[in-house]
């Protein structure tokens, strides 16, 4: 089933690549590894704000995490386009980096990043979806947003 299918199915929509609100470029391609920027949390097309483990719960924030999930793979679809391919031409997610907006307390962030991880895996298949991870619990993410997530693919 290619990717596309697979979004179809799962009644997911892309979205257009975001505009980028400071001073950089939504992904760069070197070689075949593309790097996307960060991607903050949205909810309703407005910063998801919240603190998790103060004003957000960890399944709020597995939410949010697949919710990014979902904007990544809009401006990998653009990052594939650009370099003349599709996303059935991703070879591999290789490495998720999330940062979690948390209270010093909260020790859950491996589980809120779960939310995009997860998504990858279902849409890319076990083998190209598997990747590296890292997720750090910070003190703020710009504006006030509750998760940040970059990755890493490789295309074909």
């Amino acid at each position: 089933m290619s990717v596309y299918d697979k979004l179809n199915q799962l009644g997911i929509a892309l979205p257009p690549v975001a505009v980028p609100a400071a001073a950089y470029v939504p992904f760069v391609q070197t070689g075949n590894l593309v790097f996307l920027s960060g991607h903050i949390a949205k909810k309703d097309g407005k910063p998801w704000v919240g603190q998790l483990g103060l004003t957000m719960a960890t399944e709020e924030g597995k939410l949010a995490a697949r919710a990014i999930a979902i904007d990544l793979m809009g401006t990998l679809d653009a990052a594939c386009k650009a370099a003349g391919k599709t996303l059935d031409d991703v070879k591999r997610i290789v490495k998720l980096m999330s940062l979690v907006n948390s209270t010093g307390t909260f020790t859950e962030q491996h589980l809120v990043t779960n939310g995009a991880s997860e998504l990858l895996g279902e849409v890319f298949g076990p083998h190209a979806g598997a990747h590296a991870r890292s997720a750090f619990g910070v003190a703020q993410i710009p504006l006030g947003a509750c998760v940040e997530i970059e990755l890493i693919a490789e295309l074909a």
